[in-house]
């Protein structure tokens, strides 16, 4: 690369970051801000009601937005680690075992890949419906466990970072399939796998349209269904515009502590969870 353009990379990439930074930056701020701030001025600067933002937004109907958070942490925790275990076999299987209709399978997968999940929202909807399920938490959790993109990371991985002379080596001293999967393939799959929950963690705590058209009970909405309804009512209140902002603030940090608390996971080393167990 030319010395005299270099720092292009550098300088787009730092463009992105601030791109992507400023709304960021922003909600933190208005965040801090009283109701009169918030719409009197425009500015980066912190303003001198966040711990009031704070109280009215934990009074609001008696604690519904930590009853939402908590929801979300159900709905993202539970269907990222099912669907996570579920992703780790299905790409296993179809990366170390041959079969007849191994190529369709994987074909439909990657059709399930490019969908767009706005597609699929009303049919789950009457298929959950039918089965009495609409409306309970069960109708977000089940579509949630199936990650047509988590089987398909699963299975690139699976392919890439567990040698199948490993396995045959196992097979030949007796270990039965299942032993294979739990004590070799599942520990060198491990910092995929957890890049399959993140993805899925994520993905689930951001639905927006699926919990929206399940669920009608605000006791079982996630948080962001509920910041919805409160930004609903905030073209005819709009003191709620407050809540809307601190609750959406507050709703950022489970992810970036959860992604600060995972990234050790992440290991160049493959084989590093078999040589430990």
């Amino acid at each position: 690369m030319n010395r005299r353009t270099h720092w292009l990379p550098t300088l787009t990439l730092l463009l992105g970051a601030v791109y992507c930074l400023i709304p960021v930056m922003w909600v933190v701020m208005a965040a801090t801000k009283s109701r009169g701030e918030l719409f009197s001025t425009f500015t980066f600067l912190p303003g001198t009601g966040l711990w009031a933002n704070l109280a009215e937004l934990t009074a609001y109907r008696d604690g519904a937005f930590w009853r939402w958070m908590l929801n979300s942490a159900l709905y993202a925790g539970v269907g990222a680690v099912l669907s996570a275990a579920v992703s780790a076999v299905s790409g296993y299987a179809l990366a170390k075992f041959a079969f007849r209709g191994r190529g369709l399978i994987f074909t439909v997968i990657l059709t399930g890949v490019l969908m767009p999940p706005i597609t699929l929202a009303v049919p789950q909807y009457l298929l959950l419906a039918k089965a009495g399920l609409a409306g309970s938490y069960w109708s977000v959790l089940l579509p949630s466990v199936l990650s047509p993109y988590g089987i398909y990371l699963a299975r690139v991985y699976a392919q890439a970072a567990v040698p199948d002379e490993v396995l045959e080596a196992a097979r030949v001293d007796g270990a039965r399939e299942l032993r294979l999967f739990t004590s070799i393939a599942w520990p060198m799959m491990l910092p995929g796998l957890v890049t399959i929950f993140l993805f899925q963690f994520v993905a689930i705590w951001n639905n927006f349209l699926l919990p929206y058209v399940m669920l009608s009970d605000h006791e079982t909405f996630p948080v962001t269904v509920g910041l919805f309804t409160l930004l609903q009512q905030g073209s005819s209140r709009p003191a709620l515009y407050t809540l809307v902002i601190t609750g959406a603030l507050l709703s950022i940090i489970p992810l970036i502590a959860l992604f600060l608390g995972l990234q050790r996971y992440w290991r160049v080393d493959l084989l590093s969870g078999v040589v430990k167990s």
